[in-house]
């Protein structure tokens, strides 16, 4: 059963149902560009004080570290900032420039991407994991990587079940402040070394890549482990310890966010047919597999990028977070006037239901059954 799930849902690209209700989107996106053109001259200022502030915010954490972290409740402050504000940057800025919507320039998007590697991570693999296959196909399974990560997990309900998929809603929520360490430390290496990942289907690496794999991997390790140690003449234990509250701090936080608009039982799991044929038309698989969060104040507009309006950026991606309260209004009339789902729920249903989500994909049933 594994092997034909593999074969018929994964290996074939996916296609989204035709349907003649693309002038609906297209009205909509009239209506959005016409808005943000109106917004633009008030909020363009806001989107550069926080690519400039934000930034500044970790590297000021990171140098009060090698200043003053002989004292441990400085260094270790410093270093939960760092974690916190490595969520923030990623969210507000990395994000936007990833889709080209931060800077008006495509090099300045293309050099500040860099930040992010800078930071641990590898923006070359993210890129196609979340541009080339998670905006493309939310919730596929063998498509959508920024779900799909782990064998340790079965989110897709039409997955290889495993035994130990019995206990996920247990030994997962466990894990789970490992996250950073798994993506920063483990993940990236997988997805260039091993050609069975879901970015082969749509890359090949460069040899370049890898070089500036552990480039920045060695250069991230160097100034959060090596340089504190030898300047600060701490034991390795204390530096490990900072280095710890550093990725345990930026798990939890981007798992608050990253979790709640798909991975829940409010949101489907499609199968593409035998055709690898979708069930719906790409506009509306965007409104049936990605959910908002209801919580919205300055906290969540200001550091969080505006993560609880991800409906806004699955229909718009190219246009900056900044804009998406207004954004929603407009999907939130035209769905609710051409009968098509938009749902927002609190943060905290949301992620009972990832929770909910884990222990019913923790029964083995017979799927075949459910879908032929």
């Amino acid at each position: 059963m594994d092997s034909l799930l593999n074969t018929t849902f994964q290996r074939q690209k996916p296609v989204f149902k035709k349907t003649p209700d693309e002038a609906l989107f297209q009205k909509m996106k009239k209506r959005v560009l016409a808005r943000v053109h109106e917004l633009e001259p008030r909020r363009r200022p806001l989107i550069i004080i926080k690519a400039l502030l934000f930034p500044l915010i970790y590297i000021g954490a990171y140098l009060s570290a090698l200043a003053w972290g002989a004292h441990r409740a400085v260094l270790y402050g410093a270093y939960l900032t760092m974690g916190l504000f490595l969520v923030v940057i990623f969210q507000n800025q990395i994000h936007d420039a990833v889709h080209g919507s931060l800077w008006r320039k495509k090099w300045l998007n293309e050099t500040y991407v860099h930040f992010f590697d800078l930071m641990g991570a590898n923006s070359f693999v993210w890129r196609a994991r979340h541009v080339r296959l998670h905006h493309n196909f939310p919730n596929v399974m063998g498509w959508d990587s920024d779900i799909e990560q782990s064998p340790l997990a079965r989110i897709f309900p039409h997955g290889p079940f495993k035994a130990w998929h019995r206990y996920q809603q247990i030994y997962l929520p466990m894990l789970y402040p490992l996250y950073l360490f798994n993506w920063l430390l483990v993940r990236d290496f997988k997805d260039y070394f091993m050609r069975s990942r879901p970015v082969w289907k749509v890359i090949r690496i460069p040899w370049l890549e890898y070089v500036k794999l552990f480039f920045f991997k060695t250069f991230f390790l160097g100034y959060t482990i090596v340089l504190p140690k030898y300047v600060l003449g701490l034991d390795w234990l204390d530096i490990a310890g900072a280095f710890m509250v550093l990725l345990f701090s930026a798990s939890i936080f981007s798992l608050l966010i990253l979790l709640s608009p798909h991975a829940n039982t409010e949101n489907n799991f499609p199968l593409p047919d035998g055709q690898g044929r979708l069930p719906y038309p790409w506009f509306e698989h965007q409104l049936r597999h990605t959910n908002d969060v209801t919580q919205d104040n300055w906290f969540t507009r200001f550091f969080l990028g505006c993560f609880n309006y991800h409906v806004a950026h699955h229909l718009f991606p190219s246009i900056n977070h900044v804009y998406y309260p207004e954004i929603t209004a407009i999907i939130r009339e035209e769905a609710a006037q051409s009968h098509l789902p938009y749902r927002a729920f609190p943060l905290g249903k949301t992620l009972w239901d990832h929770y909910r989500l884990l222990k019913r994909n923790g029964a083995e049933e017979d799927i075949f059954e459910e879908v032929m």
